[in-house]
């Protein structure tokens, strides 16, 4: 059952340990220490260069299934990025491995169905193996990429997210064979209870780890993928001016407030009852911006308004 409370920045750590000691895992995922005594979550993260925000996104989100909306902009994609490494660093490298190792001192060896059961989970762990790795090669380089400014092509989060799919349908059918099927003397039965009782834990985390992916990092990227696709336009735009420098005359605040009627898609008249002057005014000063700037479309008086912050590019449609 899960304790119905949104963790904050000022509460204390140990405090977040002893509602739920399953948090004890996600700690080194974060890359966090023990030995923090009884300093708060922000003191916690603060001292060990996590951001504070996004841990607990993930922890109430984990914890408590609390998804706090509209945040995907105030996330940290790197400290997203190595909680997410980390976690299929100890899932490939010492869940997968250590299970199995119970499972084969558990099971009898000399027992086919045993021999069934182990087969079900290494095609099992195989499938799991698989979908992390193609994570690992794929997404978090393209994450990487977009964190270093770096062109993507056509990729897009969306793109890989297609591939992203719940892996715990295998293990949900592995232990209910055992329980259901495998037969036990009274001394293996501690060694297969122990087992069944990781697997549990093991699916509850699968899916707890498919859903931060789902439900907080893949929103954070798509956030980061707007924010790229801006600042690709400013650049693109700030180098098309510089490549054709205005060395002119400068133009009067006048033609400035022309120039930005004229962005908003204001008319000639509407221009002139907009700055309280005559059509014949508005259409001598369009004349003089013309000339002064060599520009003469509408598209380039944007993008010249926009360099020049005349306007915001967000208020622009590109």
């Amino acid at each position: 059952m899960r304790n119905q409370k949104m963790y904050e920045a000022d509460d204390k750590m140990i405090n977040l340990i002893a509602d739920n000691y399953n948090l004890l895992e996600s700690l080194g995922r974060f890359g966090i220490n023990l030995g923090f005594g009884d300093k708060t979550v922000k003191e916690v993260c603060e001292d060990q260069g996590v951001d504070t925000y996004t841990f607990l996104a993930v922890v109430n989100y984990s914890i408590n299934g609390f998804k706090q909306m509209d945040d995907s902009n105030r996330m940290s994609v790197p400290t997203l990025l190595h909680y997410l490494k980390a976690s299929h660093e100890y899932y490939l490298d010492f869940q997968l491995p250590n299970i199995r190792k119970e499972l084969l001192e558990a099971l009898d060896e000399n027992d086919n169905l045993a021999r069934l059961i182990m087969k079900m989970y290494d095609s099992y762990a195989h499938e799991i193996r698989v979908h992390m790795k193609y994570e690992e090669q794929n997404v978090f380089p393209y994450v990487d990429k977009l964190l270093n400014g770096e062109q993507t092509g056509d990729d897009d989060i969306d793109t890989f997210s297609k591939h992203h799919h719940q892996i715990t349908q295998r293990l949900r059918e592995l232990k209910n064979i055992i329980i259901k099927y495998l037969p036990s003397d009274t001394q293996r039965n501690n060694k297969l209870t122990a087992v069944l009782y990781d697997l549990y834990k093991n699916e509850v985390w699968l899916g707890q780890h498919s859903e931060v992916e789902d439900y907080i990092f893949v929103p954070a990227i798509r956030h980061l993928e707007r924010q790229q696709k801006q600042n690709d336009v400013s650049v693109k735009i700030s180098r098309m001016i510089s490549q054709n420098p205005d060395n002119s005359e400068a133009l009067s605040d006048r033609e400035k407030d022309v120039i930005v009627s004229l962005v908003q898609g204001m008319t000639n008249k509407e221009i002139a009852d907009h700055l309280c002057i005559s059509i014949n005014t508005v259409i001598t000063h369009r004349r003089n911006i013309a000339r002064k700037l060599q520009i003469h479309s509408p598209a380039g008086l944007t993008i010249y308004a926009i360099v020049n912050n005349l306007v915001d590019i967000s208020s622009v449609k590109l």
